[in-house]
């Protein structure tokens, strides 16, 4: 099972490598991401230069597609070249966006009705692609699902743990790398954001 983390230059660093970082944790259960970019070196919002470990193309074969905000969110989306790229099939990937990548999934069609989480700076451009957004940190509908807010990062790795692996995992994962003394709660906020997010227009 593969996950490409869809990483873009000017990417926020938060956004790709902590849901990259906790998937990776499931190895063991047959579970890998790769930091996935259209180019063979990308640099941060802060200037981190980054080695892709698969191009673009990684997305057509890729079990989930995880694709990550950052300062150029608006030219991503305005390349025509760079969008035809992500060739994603929500009836056999399962596709989620972080933050501005919200824009990502509008551009490419993917969204229809479905409401959207993304962050403060990056709402007026999603409500202005005509998509609702909502006051929460993690939604999703099927086989996608949006997050917004850098830290909310680990709620959609918990969705994509979840969904490919179980919810145990996703327990044992978020447990480990929770504050010392903050892991149950850590975990149940996790989870709870996720099945929040998963119940809200049931």
């Amino acid at each position: 099972m593969q996950v490409a983390v869809v990483t873009f230059d000017g990417f926020n660093e938060l956004d790709s490598f902590i849901a990259s970082a906790l998937i990776n944790r499931c190895r063991k259960d047959g579970l890998e991401a790769f930091i996935t970019t259209p180019t063979p070196v990308v640099t941060s919002m802060n200037g981190v230069e980054v080695t892709g470990q698969r191009p673009m193309e990684f997305v057509t074969e890729a079990d989930v597609v995880l694709i990550g905000s950052g300062v150029k969110a608006r030219d991503v989306v305005a390349d025509d070249r760079l969008v035809s790229r992500l060739r994603l099939d929500p009836s056999r990937q399962l596709i989620g966006s972080q933050c501005s990548g919200a824009l990502v999934l509008a551009r490419l069609g993917l969204l229809g009705s479905m409401p959207v989480c993304t962050d403060t700076k990056s709402r007026p451009f999603v409500e202005a692609a005509g998509v609702t957004v909502l006051d929460a940190a993690f939604h999703s509908e099927g086989n996608i699902a949006t997050a917004g807010g850098c830290l909310a990062s680990q709620y959609l790795a918990t969705w994509v743990i979840t969904r490919m692996v179980g919810e145990d995992a996703a327990r044992d994962i978020i447990g480990y790398v929770a504050p010392v003394g903050e892991s149950q709660e850590t975990v149940e906020r996790a989870l709870r954001a996720v099945q929040a997010g998963e119940a809200a227009l049931r």
